[in-house]
């Protein structure tokens, strides 16, 4: 007799929702020891998701930002932490495809993160820059093929877990703040210094602490291109969409929870409408908002990729910045108003409707990169660029 056995689902949504299922086995636990969610992300190395953006011919499976911002979502219903901890990483991975094919060792470097599954940190913050990661007061010294650095991050994402760090310092000793570069640190190529410990209200087990970073390396490590224009051109874009992916995730996990909670109040009550049924429906109103709101985010990216100058205009940043304000601060909206629909057993933690971890993930978001800083910048751009006020696509 012939016994068929079903393969697993080899889909990038299957293999991020298997990831997920065990990121939320372990996600309060994480929050409440603010651990490093380490059995999520040896998932993700396992079906092989850390490589997906990496082009084809280098070994990885040519991810689209959309597909990259779906698993961002998938994951962030489950663990808030594993979500940003992939999201941080696969933007740290889109400077390498936009912008590093164009050096050997970059090239090489890709190979080798799509075969090993490398985890990529970020230390683009700095004391005494406010969080301005367009300006640095460190610069890279560099002496024939040698480049070392040091720098006092004040965060580098999970950095005590990264294979390697991409981290931004100015392009040398003279060189004005915003002239800056971005450099590829190997783990055995740099010490960290503990300076500060990542004890924070939400996003705890992104273990994100503040590091005294030295750095010795080849030059080629650093990036040909300058860091204004990879941040203009990739960073931007991609940090704003795939955390609004993550955001989204929680948001809509929140509204999950809360409409478990109205179905298991009308079974109770058949024939008479709960009192939060209402509320769902508002609440559901508002999701969609952001799923839009991202998901014209991803449209517009991919229409513009492919033209730097209009990666880099006035109108496009303007674009992502809007996205961002828009996921941010909703979730919040969102969150608050799931958790007045599932009244006290969405207060207390441990219980199947609770939403004080998603509410103090979410918190989160309004400060990465600040949305006052964010809205600056849109105001200044504003002075000159003329508000798109069409609805062509």
């Amino acid at each position: 007799m012939n016994v068929s056995v079903a393969l697993p689902d080899s889909t990038l949504a299957a293999r991020a929702t298997r990831v997920a299922s065990i990121a939320a086995q372990h996600a309060d636990d994480v929050d409440a020891a603010a651990r490093f969610p380490k059995e999520a992300v040896d998932a993700l190395r396992a079906e092989r998701l850390l490589g997906i953006q990496i082009p084809v011919h280098l070994g990885g499976e040519s991810a689209d930002l959309r597909q990259i911002a779906d698993i961002c979502c998938i994951l962030g219903q489950s663990c808030s932490a594993t979500a940003m901890i992939f999201a941080m990483h696969q933007i740290k991975a889109s400077s390498l495809v936009e912008h590093g094919e164009e050096s050997a060792w970059h090239t090489s470097f890709m190979r080798r993160l799509a075969a090993e599954q490398l985890l990529i940190g970020s230390a683009t913050t700095e004391g005494g820059i406010g969080g301005n990661l367009r300006n640095s007061i460190c610069a890279i010294h560099v002496d024939g093929d040698i480049c070392t650095l040091e720098k006092d991050a004040t965060v580098i994402s999970y950095g005590s877990e990264a294979d390697a760090i991409l981290i931004t310092s100015r392009a040398h000793a003279d060189a004005a703040p915003a002239d800056q570069v971005m450099t590829v640190f190997l783990k055995d190529q740099y010490s960290l210094e503990k300076t500060h410990v990542w004890n924070t209200l939400g996003m705890r087990g992104t273990c994100s602490d503040g590091f005294l970073f030295k750095g010795k390396a080849p030059s080629e490590q650093i990036f040909p291109k300058p860091f204004a224009e990879i941040a203009a051109q990739s960073m931007l874009a991609t940090s704003h969409l795939l955390w609004s992916g993550v955001w989204y995730g929680i948001a809509a996990d929140a509204v999950l929870r809360a409409q478990a909670f109205v179905r298991a109040a009308a079974r109770k009550s058949p024939g008479v409408a709960p009192p939060g049924a209402i509320r769902l429906a508002e609440v559901s109103n508002k999701l969609q908002i952001v799923k839009s709101n991202v998901i014209a985010g991803l449209k517009a990216y991919e229409d513009t990729k492919s033209d730097p100058d209009r990666l880099m205009s006035m109108g496009f940043a303007i674009a992502m910045n809007n996205v961002k304000i828009c996921s941010s601060e909703t979730i919040l909206e969102i969150i608050n108003h799931a958790m007045l629909i599932c009244g006290i057993m969405g207060y207390k933690n441990g219980t199947p409707y609770s939403l004080g971890r998603h509410l103090r993930d979410a918190h989160s978001a309004q400060l990465m990169i600040s949305n006052d800083r964010i809205l600056s910048n849109s105001a200044n751009l504003l002075l000159v660029q003329k508000q798109d006020t069409s609805l062509s696509i």
